[in-house]
């Protein structure tokens, strides 16, 4: 029996650190962070791959004349449902996964998958379009900060010329605001200390709290992370 994850979860505001939580696990020794985190060799499945390459896609449309399909020239949204493309893929991106490798979780191996979502049922909805075998698999880590922390450290991570670096995008205040101002992780948490309903299954999680910032320091981040986990892996 593996002593890693299967597959987790890490999701929050945009810039709450959830980034951060994943480059400190990546360069940490594989031993340590099975033993620590239960988290073996990982793979990322981040939806901000999927949004660039969305805005991509249609500047080249744009460049050739063509409409627009997802964003329009000031790269909003054109129809919410895309939010909901994104994690179907990377349903399909998992499943592709275990489908060349059935003994991919048996190894020890780990999905580490990241999102951000804002809105009234914005998370929830989320997790309702992940295949059930992600769902049956599955523990989640809600990284918290308010919403100011957010705006904050989403100031603070922009790097001109890295608009498309998981580390280093920025979104404009505007889009904080319309998008993630408010989101329903308060009303999950009031429903259930303990688990997610999705679907009919129960998705244990547990929070990651990161007031005062602990991911811009590694002893704090690891310190949280273990608590977190060590929480998850025995619910």
């Amino acid at each position: 029996m593996s002593n890693n994850f299967p597959i987790l979860i890490i999701t929050g505001r945009p810039a709450a650190g959830k980034s951060e939580v994943i480059d400190f696990l990546k360069k940490t020794p594989a031993n340590e962070r099975s033993e620590r985190f239960h988290i073996g060799e990982f793979e990322e499945l981040d939806d901000f791959l999927y949004v660039w390459e969305s805005f991509e896609t249609d500047d080249i449309l744009t460049k050739h004349g063509k409409e627009r399909v997802w964003t329009d020239e000031k790269y909003w949204f054109k129809d919410h449902f895309i939010w909901n493309l994104y994690i179907e893929r990377i349903s399909l991106e998992y499943r592709k996964k275990v489908a060349r490798e059935p003994n991919y979780h048996e190894s020890g191996k780990t999905v580490v998958i990241e999102f951000a979502r804002g809105g009234e049922d914005g998370i929830h909805e989320a997790l309702t379009y992940l295949h059930e075998d992600i769902l049956k698999r599955v523990k989640l880590i809600y990284i918290r900060v308010p919403y100011e922390e957010s705006v904050r450290k989403n100031h603070r991570r922009a790097r001109p010329g890295q608009e498309d670096s998981i580390l280093f995008h920025s979104l404009p205040d505007a889009k904080m605001e319309f998008y993630y101002k408010t989101n329903d992780w308060d009303k999950l948490e009031a429903a259930d200390p303990n688990t997610i309903d999705v679907n009919g299954i129960k998705i244990p999680y547990a929070v990651f709290e990161n007031m005062p910032e602990k991911t811009n320091d590694p002893a704090l981040l690891a310190g949280e992370l273990e608590r977190v986990t060590k929480k998850l892996w025995t619910a």
